[in-house]
C-alpha cells in the first residue's frame, strides 16, 4: 500500500518525507485555508518535497472551467494530480485532462457506481471517503471491497485511494480490503508505529542494558 499524507502543512510533509514512507500528498481547499498560505506557493513547495503525486483541487463546478483550472494547476509541477469532484462535469473534465496526459484524482466518492464511472472516465485515482460513510452508519470498508472487485473484474488501472481516514484501524482495514493508497492525516500515520508491547519490550531491553554498565559508543 502507498501512503499519501493529507495535509498542506509543509513542516509535517517534510517530516514524513524524511522517513522514506511518503508516496504522495493530498490537499483540498479546506487544508489550504488551514495553512493560511497562497495556494500556488504552498503547492509548489509541497511538490518539491516529494516525487509522488500531489493532489491539487479545482474549485470550479462547470466542466470547461474545471479543465482550465486543472491545466493551470498542472503547470505548477510535473507531479500534480488534478483533483476533481465526482460529478457529471467532473467526469467530463476528467476525460479531457487524462486524455492530455495529466494525473487526475476524482474525489468525494461514496458509491461503487461512482467509482465505476470514474474509472471509465480514465481517473488515475478514485477517492472513496471512508470516515464520512462511517459517520452515517455505513461500512466504508465494504465500499472499498466493492470497488476493488469491480476494478479487478475489468482490469481498470484506476487506483483506489482510501480517504477520510480517521484511525489506524481504518488504514489496516483499507489495506485488507485492497485499497492501493491510503491518504492519512500525519497524526494517524505516526500512530501506526505504536503498540503497547513494543513499548514494554523496549523498556525491558533498556533496563537490562543499563544493568550491564556497558556502552556502545
Amino acid at each position: 500500500m502507498k501512503f499519501f499524507v493529507d495535509t498542506a502543512d509543509v513542516t509535517e510533509i517534510r517530516e514524513m518525507a524524511e522517513t522514506g514512507l511518503l508516496d504522495g500528498v493530498t490537499t483540498n481547499p479546506s487544508l489550504i485555508l488551514k495553512s493560511g498560505r497562497d495556494v500556488r506557493e504552498v503547492i509548489t513547495e509541497i511538490c518539491g518535497l516529494t516525487d509522488g503525486p500531489v493532489s491539487a483541487e479545482v474549485v470550479a463546478l462547470e466542466a470547461s472551467a474545471m479543465i482550465a483550472e486543472g491545466r493551470e494547476l498542472a503547470k505548477i509541477a510535473r507531479n500534480i494530480a488534478i483533483k476533481l469532484p465526482m460529478t457529471w462535469d467532473g467526469l467530463k473534465a476528467c476525460k479531457t485532462l487524462t486524455g492530455e496526459g495529466h494525473m487526475v484524482n476524482v474525489t468525494l466518492c461514496f458509491s461503487a457506481n461512482q467509482a465505476l464511472l470514474a474509472a471509465k472516465a480514465g481517473a488515475t485515482f478514485i477517492s472513496p471517503f471512508i470516515g464520512r460513510l462511517d459517520d452515517l452508519g455505513v461500512d466504508g470498508m465494504e465500499l472499498i471491497a466493492e470497488i476493488r472487485a469491480i476494478y479487478d473484474n475489468y482490469d481498470f488501472e484506476t487506483e483506489i485511494l482510501a480517504a477520510s481516514i480517521r484511525s489506524a484501524d481504518h488504514v489496516k482495514q483499507s489495506a485488507i480490503a485492497g485499497a492501493d493508497v491510503a491518504t492519512v492525516p500525519p497524526a494517524v500515520l505516526k500512530s501506526l508505529v505504536n503498540h503497547a508491547l513494543t513499548d514494554k519490550g523496549l523498556q525491558q531491553f533498556m533496563d537490562d542494558w543499563a544493568k550491564t554498565g556497558q556502552k556502545i559508543l
